[in-house]
C-alpha cells in the first residue's frame, strides 16, 4: 500500500497478515549463522593480512528508509541480542554482512524495472505485496479494474506473479514510473516496453554487490541489430576504425547510425521489405492516440499500421509479407527482442485485436481524396480510385458536405440514385444484345467479379442458382438431418452424390460443410470469461471434447485406471448450452418486459444426472481389455430467471419437458461399472472440482449482442437409489438403515409408515464420515455405526435428497407383482411355502398377464412393464386367480389408492395438473399405510422397501420444497441410453477413444436446440422431400401425401 514515507515503517503490516517470506529470511538468517564457513579476522589477526577484504558500502538511500543499519538490524538479530565483543573470539559472520548489504541494494531497486526506486511529487513507496492505496483503488475502479491487492494489478499488467517473492532474493518495492504504467494501462494491460529483470540469490559473483558497480544507475546498451551481409568496403572501414591510423589528419569515416531504431527500420523498408508504397503510414490516423497505443498498432519491421497482421511467440505483431522478407533476409528471429522466430509460428491475432485494429479511423492518402474511412473498409474504397481513373462517368462529383458513405451503407433511394448512370448503360446493353433481360447482365457481372477475387465456392452457388440447381437446404437442416436418423458419413455422402446426380441439384451440403457447421454448435466455440476466475481451472474457453482422466492426479498408493472416457470441460459445455439457449432469453426478456440492456443478476438452474447404461457390447472393434459397461454424467437447463428492477425474480426460460432426451445434454461418458467406487471417483473427481469452483463465480456471456452475467444452482436430483447410497457414502439398499433421507431403520419404517422428515444432507454425512473413521469416542463397532446412521465411506458429490420418480414407480411396481404371487398363493394362511410353490404362483401370474394384457414375461422390471403393470385393468385381471373375495376388494382398493398417489409425484407440476389429488395425497398415503399394516401384515410385519417408505412419508414434503419431483427425475438420462447405442453403431471405429468421441459430439448435437427449431420449421417442407427424392414435378393430387411427410 503506497503512503507517505514518514508515516510508514518498513514493516508496518500485523504478524497475521504478513507475507511468509519475512519468516522464512529470518530462518535462512540463523542458517546461514550456523553454516557459516568464511570468518572475519580477529583485531591481532589483521596485522598478519597482506591484504583487507573491502566491504561494499550500502547505498545512501538506505539511510533514508528510516531504521537502523543492516549490522545493527538483521546482525542484531541473527547473534542473539548480542554485540560484536560479547561474541566468542569476536567473530562476525562475513556471509551476514554480505546477505544484509545486498538486502540494502535491494530496498532501493524497483521489482518491476530494476531501476532505482524513483517516487513522485507525493513521495509516496508502494509495496509490492501491499494492498491498493485510496488515490490508486479509485482510479482503477473507474476503469473497471475491481482489484484489492497490487499482486493482481502486477499479475494482470506485468503478467509476472509476485506471490512467492522472497525478501533475500527480490525487492519489496517497485518505482513511480511502474505505477504511472499500471494506471495508464487500467489495471489490464500495458502499454509501455517495460522489461522485468531475473532476479538472483546472492552469491561470490552477485553484480549487484561487487565493487565495479558502484552506482545503481543501469547502462543503457544500444540495441543491438543483426543487419544484411556488409561489403568488403564495410570490413575495410571497421578494420580502420578498430586500430590507430597512421595519417592523423584525415579525417575518419563516420560510422552508420544504427543505434536509434527508427533509422534502423528505415533501412529494413528501403532494402528488405521495400512496402512503403503498399502500406499505410501510423500518421493517417485521425485521433491523436497515444505513443504506447501506436506502437501496439504498428508493424516491428516496417513501422506502418498492420497489413494482413501475425503474432510471432514472442507475441510481437508483423505484417505478413514484412516478417517473411525479414526472416528470409536476415535469418529466423525476431526484430525486436531476437527471440527464434519461424514462420511456422506465425498466427493470427485474438479476434479482439483484430476488431480495434479494424475499427481505426484514417485519412485517404490518395491526392485530392480527404475522405475517412475505416481501416477494413480501405481497401474497398481504393477501388473508387481505380475505376475514376479508368472512367470518371461511373462516380458521381462529391460536391461537398459530409464525407462520402459506402454504397451497402446508403438507403435503397441514395443506391439508386447513385448508380442511375450505370442502370442506364447496362439496361442500353441489355436491350442490345440480351433481349431485354437486365437481370442475366447484373448476375452475370457478379458471377465475373467473384471469379475474379478467387471466390469460387460463392460463385459456383450463384452459378447452380442462375441455371435452377439452387434451392439447397440449410447446413444447419442437413446437420440436424443426419444427426436424427442417425446416419453415418459414408450413409451422408452417399445419399448425397445420389440425390445430386439423380436431381441435378445440390439439396443436401456436403460432408465440409457440416462439419463447419458444427463447430459453432459445440464447445469450445465461444469465448467466455469467469468473474473471479476459476480456481484450478484453466482460462482457456477454447476447449473441445478431453480425456475424462486429465484433471485426475493420482497417488503413489492408486492404481492405474483401466478405462477410457471422454467429456466437456463443465464450465465451457455450460456457456455453449447458454449460447443455444440464446433466442429463448432474448424472447422472455421481452415476454416478460424486461429491459433489453439488463445485464446483471441471471440465475440458472442446472439438474444433474448420472446413471449406469448397462451393457453395451458391441461385435466390432478392438483394442484394449475394457469393461463393457458405460456410465452417463449429463445436465439440464431447468430454467433462466432473471432479476427485474423491482427486485423481483422472474422466470425468463423454464423447460416444459424436462424429462425429454432433448433436453438432457451429455458432459461425460465413460467405459466403466457404476459399482466401481474408485473409477467412478477420479473420473467425477473433476467434475466435482469444476462444480465447486462454479458455485462462487459468475460466467460472463455474449447473449443478444450484450456481455450479461450468470450464476448457477445446481442441483444433484436425477440419481437412483444405488448411486446416491455409491456417492454419499452411504451402506448398500439391503442395509438397516432403509432411507437415504432420514435416518429411520427398517423396523422404524414399518411401524410407523407416514410420520418421517428429511433429516439427511451432503455435509452432514461428510461430518458422519469424518467420526466414523476417527471414532473419538472410543465406541464399539456397533455403537458406532448406530452414532452414524449407515455412513461407511466419504461422500465425494453433493446430491440433493430427493426421489427419482423413475426409480420408484419401477420399485413399487416389483412389489406390487410380489403381492399378486402372494395372494394368488394365498400366502396369508401359509406360513412357509416352498420355492417350487413360489414358481408355481409366478407362473400362473405370467400366463394370466400375457393372456389378459399381453404383457411378456421379463427378467427383471422395467419403465415400461411397470407402466403397464400399475393399471385397473391389471388388478382385474390378477383378481380372477385371487380365491378370497374379502382379499379381491381389498387389493383393488390398495391399486386405487396407489394410482391416487402416483400422479402427484409423477407429474411436472402437481399444483397445476392434479391440485385435488395432491390435497388427498396425506389421507391417500395413510389409507394405504393402514392396508399394509393389517389386511397385508404378512408381508411387512417388521420390515419395508425404500421405495414404498419414501412415497408414503418423504413425497409431501419434498413437493413442498421443490414444488415437483417428476421434473427433477433421471428419466432423461435413462432415455438416453438407447442413443448411446443408436450412436454407437453410426460412428463404428477401429478404436474406442475416438467412438466414443463421435458418440459424445453427436449425442450433444442431438440435444441442440438451434438444431431442433430448424427440424421443426422444415420437417413439413413437401419441395425439400420432394427436390430430394423426385426432381419430376407431382401432380397436384398428391401434395397433400407430401406434406405429411418428415424426414
Amino acid at each position: 500500500m503506497a503512503a507517505p514515507l514518514a508515516e510508514t515503517p518498513l514493516r508496518s503490516m500485523p504478524d497475521e497478515i504478513q507475507h511468509p517470506y519475512s519468516k522464512f529470511s529470518d530462518w535462512k538468517f540463523k542458517l546461514f549463522r550456523i553454516k557459516s564457513i568464511e570468518k572475519a579476522p580477529l583485531a591481532r589477526e589483521k596485522e598478519n593480512q597482506p591484504a583487507q577484504i573491502i566491504l561494499a558500502q550500502p547505498p545512501k538511500d538506505v539511510e533514508m528508509l528510516g531504521g537502523e543499519t543492516p549490522s545493527m538490524g538483521v546482525m542484531k538479530l541473527c547473534l542473539g541480542g548480542k554485540s560484536r565483543e560479547s561474541v566468542e573470539n569476536n567473530r562476525v559472520d562475513l556471509k551476514l554482512v554480505e546477505i544484509e548489504t545486498h538486502m540494502a541494494r535491494l530496498r532501493c531497486l524497483c521489482r518491476l524495472c530494476g531501476g532505482p526506486l524513483k517516487r513522485g511529487k507525493a513521495n509516496l513507496e508502494y509495496e509490492v505485496q501491499g494492498t491498493l492505496d485510496d488515490v490508486s483503488r479509485e482510479a482503477l475502479r473507474k476503469m473497471g479494474c475491481k482489484a484489492r491487492g497490487w499482486p493482481e494489478v502486477i499479475l494482470k499488467v506485468f503478467k509476472l506473479d509476485v506471490t512467492g517473492d522472497l525478501e533475500t532474493v527480490h525487492p519489496a518495492f517497485f518505482c513511480h514510473s511502474c505505477w504511472k504504467a499500471a494506471m495508464r494501462g487500467g489495471g489490464f494491460c500495458c502499454f509501455s516496453n517495460t522489461q522485468v529483470p531475473q532476479w538472483k540469490p546472492h552469491s561470490a559473483f552477485c553484480k549487484l554487490c561487487s565493487q565495479t558497480v558502484l552506482s545503481l544507475k543501469r547502462k543503457r546498451k544500444s540495441p543491438r541489430s543483426q543487419l544484411a551481409k556488409r561489403t568488403k568496403s564495410d570490413f575495410g572501414e571497421r578494420s580502420v576504425r578498430g586500430r590507430k591510423s597512421k595519417d592523423q589528419g584525415k579525417p575518419k569515416p563516420k560510422p552508420k547510425p544504427w543505434t536509434k531504431v527508427h533509422i534502423q527500420r528505415k533501412f529494413w523498408v528501403k532494402n528488405i521489405t521495400c512496402c512503403k508504397s503498399i502500406h499505410l503510414s501510423a500518421k493517417l490516423l485521425l485521433v491523436d492516440y497515444p505513443v504506447d497505443f501506436v506502437r501496439s498498432v504498428t508493424c516491428q519491421v516496417c513501422d506502418h499500421l498492420l497489413a494482413e497482421p501475425v503474432q510471432a511467440s514472442c507475441k510481437h505483431l508483423f505484417c505478413r509479407a514484412c516478417i517473411l522478407k525479414y526472416i528470409r533476409a536476415l535469418g529466423t528471429h525476431c526484430p525486436a527482442c531476437h527471440v527464434p522466430c519461424i514462420p511456422s509460428d506465425l498466427v493470427t491475432p485474438a479476434k479482439a485485436f483484430m476488431g480495434v485494429l479494424n475499427s481505426l479511423v484514417i485519412r485517404c492518402p490518395a491526392e485530392g481524396c480527404q475522405e475517412q474511412v475505416r481501416l477494413e473498409d480501405y481497401w474497398a474504397h481504393t477501388l473508387c480510385h481505380q475505376e475514376s481513373q479508368s472512367n470518371d462517368i461511373y462516380l458521381p462529383v462529391n460536391k461537398g458536405g459530409r464525407p462520402r458513405q459506402h454504397l451497402l451503407s446508403l438507403t435503397r433511394r441514395a443506391q439508386k440514385h447513385r448508380l442511375r448512370e450505370l442502370k442506364n448503360q447496362v439496361k442500353a446493353f441489355a436491350e442490345k444484345e440480351e433481349g431485354g433481360d437486365i437481370k442475366s447482365v447484373c448476375l452475370t457481372l457478379f458471377l465475373l467479379a467473384l471469379r475474379a477475387g478467387n471466390e469460387h465456392r460463392q460463385a459456383d452457388e450463384l452459378e447452380a442458382m442462375m441455371q435452377g440447381r439452387g434451392f439447397g437446404l440449410h447446413p444447419a437442416v442437413c446437420l440436424a438431418i443426419r444427426v436424427n436418423t442417425f446416419l453415418s458419413c459414408s450413409q451422408y455422402h452417399k445419399m448425397y452424390r445420389t440425390v445430386k446426380a439423380t436431381s441435378g441439384r445440390q439439396i443436401f451440403q456436403p460432408l465440409h460443410t457440416l462439419r463447419n457447421a458444427e463447430k459453432a454448435l459445440l464447445p469450445g466455440y465461444h469465448p467466455f470469461e469467469w468473474q473471479p476466475a476459476l480456481k484450478n481451472v484453466s482460462s482457456n474457453t477454447e476447449v473441445g471434447i478431453i480425456d475424462g482422466l486429465s484433471g485426475w492426479v493420482a497417488s503413489v498408493d492408486d492404481q492405474q485406471i483401466n478405462t477410457i472416457s471422454r467429456r466437456f470441460r463443465y464450465d465451457v459445455a455450460l456457456a455453449a448450452a447458454l449460447k443455444d439457449f440464446e433466442e429463448d432469453i432474448v424472447e422472455g426478456m421481452r415476454e416478460q418486459q424486461l429491459d433489453d440492456s439488463l445485464t446483471e443478476s441471471f440465475t440458472v438452474i442446472i439438474k444433474e444426472a448420472c446413471d449406469g447404461m448397462g451393457d453395451v457390447s458391441e461385435k466390432h472393434g478392438n483394442g484394449p481389455a475394457l469393461p463393457e459397461k458405460a456410465v452417463r454424467f449429463s445436465f439440464t437447463i431447468m430454467s433462466i430467471s432473471a432479476h427485474s428492477e423491482d427486485g423481483k425474480n422472474v422466470k425468463i426460460f423454464q423447460e416444459l419437458k424436462p424429462n425429454s432426451e432433448l433436453c438432457c445434454k451429455p458432459l461425460c461418458l465413460m467405459f466403466a461399472d457404476e459399482s466401481d467406487h474408485e473409477t467412478l471417483t477420479a473420473i467425477l473427481g473433476p467434475v466435482v472440482a469444476e462444480r465447486e469452483a462454479m458455485k462462487e463465480s459468475r460466467l460472463i456471456l455474449s447473449i443478444g449482442g450484450m456481455l450479461r452475467s450468470f450464476r448457477f444452482v445446481f442441483r444433484g436430483t436425477g440419481y437412483d437409489e444405488k448411486l446416491v447410497r455409491d456417492v454419499e457414502g452411504l451402506e448398500a439398499s439391503g442395509s438397516t438403515y432403509i432411507c437415504t433421507l432420514c435416518d429411520s431403520t427398517r423396523a422404524e419404517a414399518s411401524q410407523n409408515m407416514v410420520l418421517h422428515t428429511i433429516t439427511r444432507s451432503h455435509e452432514e454425512n461428510l461430518e458422519r464420515y469424518e467420526i466414523w473413521r476417527t471414532n473419538p469416542y472410543s465406541e464399539s463397532a456397533d455403537e458406532l455405526r448406530d452414532r452414524v446412521k449407515g455412513v461407511s465411506a466419504k461422500p465425494f458429490l453433493e446430491t440433493l435428497p430427493s426421489i427419482d420418480a423413475l426409480h420408484c414407480d419401477i420399485g413399487n411396481a416389483t412389489e406390487f407383482y410380489k403381492i399378486f404371487q402372494d395372494e394368488i398363493g394365498e400366502l396369508y394362511i401359509k406360513s412357509n411355502p416352498t420355492r417350487e410353490e413360489r414358481k408355481r404362483w409366478q407362473s400362473a401370474l405370467d400366463k394370466q398377464l400375457r393372456k389378459k394384457m399381453n404383457l411378456k414375461p421379463i427378467m427383471r422390471m422395467n419403465g415400461n412393464f411397470a407402466r403397464k403393470l400399475m393399471t385397473k385393468e391389471t388388478v382385474d385381471a390378477v383378481c380372477e386367480l385371487v380365491p378370497s373375495e374379502e382379499r379381491r376388494e381389498a387389493l383393488k382398493e390398495l391399486m386405487n389408492l396407489y394410482l391416487q398417489m402416483k400422479p402427484v409425484w409423477r407429474s411436472t407440476c402437481p399444483a397445476k395438473e392434479c391440485p385435488d389429488l395432491l390435497c388427498r395425497y396425506s389421507f391417500n398415503s395413510q389409507r394405504f399405510a393402514e392396508l399394509l399394516s393389517s389386511t397385508f401384515k404378512y408381508r411387512y410385519d417388521g420390515k419395508i422397501t425404500n421405495y414404498l417408505h419414501k412415497t408414503l412419508a418423504h413425497v409431501p414434503e419434498i413437493i413442498e420444497r421443490d414444488g415437483s419431483i417428476g421434473a427433477w427425475a433421471s428419466e432423461g438420462n435413462e432415455s438416453g441410453n438407447k442413443l448411446f447405442r443408436r450412436f454407437r453403431k453410426m460412428n463404428a471405429r477401429q478404436s474406442k477413444c475416438y467412438e466414443l468421441e463421435d458418440i459424445l459430439k453427436h449425442h450433444w448435437l442431438y440435444t441442440s436446440k438451434y438444431l431442433q427449431k430448424f427440424m421443426e420449421a422444415h420437417k413439413n417442407s413437401a419441395k425439400a422431400f420432394e427436390a430430394t427424392i423426385n426432381p419430376v414435378e407431382t401432380p397436384e393430387d398428391e401434395a397433400e401425401l407430401m406434406e405429411s411427410l418428415v424426414f
